[in-house]
């Protein structure tokens, strides 16, 4: 079973859904019967309603699991509630990116594409809190806190069930001096760093890459297990976007396919940072 209260709070809703077409009725059928409305069933299956172990007992009978099912489910729903570390940082972390951080704890595979800024795996506490200094409107306590979160978030690389992990990052990111030189060149050794993980495969996609897919920055987690199946990841400046179905999630595959065929290898994107390392220290 999946680690993180968001993960499974996700699989419970995967398995309420699976239960439902399983049996063929509509979301509107089993309120019916249970004297609940359509909604909330539909509420229990996309994971925007708290689901109480009471409500698995009841959709158990009417589904007439075995009781194995109905404990396993029940311990979904109860887990479900627990609160992530990440969750203690209030107003640092927005509510909608409170649900990525849930998922990236607990994804086997990483597959992210950088248009504009350093990963933020990767990022140094100055270049994290000069990015929450520009234009966003938090207290000094929430950058603060939202800095700690994005470090706290990075350990993830270096432990020993790392996500394997594959950053395709333009190269206007490393280009794209945020606060001054100084800073930029301290990031880039970091990038460096963080490229020689044994997790982390890193490549650089240069301005002469010539057509590539346009789909601005992404990113695809994969799960462990077969149940949980794989989403897609993008996120603005006051929402995030989560695409779970497989159409989105081929098609958002085949774009970072066509990324990785354009960028350079890892070894060329090394040198590549070096030089606009050199860049920097002149």
């Amino acid at each position: 079973m999946a680690g993180s209260p968001t993960a499974r709070r996700r699989r419970l809703s995967i398995e309420l859904k699976k239960l439902r077409e399983t049996n063929a009725f509509t979301c509107a059928q089993v309120g019916q019967a249970l004297d609940w409305s359509g909604s909330k069933v539909n509420r229990m299956e996309t994971g925007s309603g708290r689901v109480q172990p009471s409500d698995i007992d009841a959709l158990c009978r009417f589904y007439d699991t075995t009781d194995e099912l109905r404990e396993f489910l029940k311990s979904l729903a109860r887990e479900a509630k627990t609160r992530g570390w990440w969750q203690v940082h209030g107003a640092g972390v927005p509510e909608w990116f409170n649900i990525y951080i849930g998922l990236e704890q607990d994804a086997s595979t990483f597959r992210q594409y950088q248009c504009e800024l350093i990963p933020g795996l990767m990022q140094t506490q100055a270049y994290i809190g000069e990015l929450h200094r520009t234009g966003a409107h938090m207290s000094a306590e929430d950058i603060d806190r939202a800095v700690q979160v994005r470090m706290e978030r990075q350990a993830m690389l270096a432990r020993p069930d790392a996500p394997d992990a594959w950053f395709v990052v333009n190269e206007g990111s490393l280009r794209n001096v945020i606060g001054d030189r100084t800073l930029m060149r301290e990031q880039l050794e970091r990038v460096l760093e963080s490229a020689e993980l044994p997790s982390v495969t890193l490549q650089i996609l240069p301005f002469d890459s010539g057509t590539y897919p346009a789909t601005g920055t992404f990113t695809i987690l994969g799960f462990p297990a077969p149940e949980d199946p794989d989403l897609v990841y993008r996120d603005g400046i006051t929402d995030a976007v989560y695409l779970e179905g497989e159409h989105h999630v081929r098609e958002y595959t085949k774009a970072f396919d066509g990324l990785r065929a354009a960028a350079l290898s890892p070894q060329r994107s090394t040198q590549l940072i070096k030089s606009v390392l050199k860049e920097y220290a002149s």
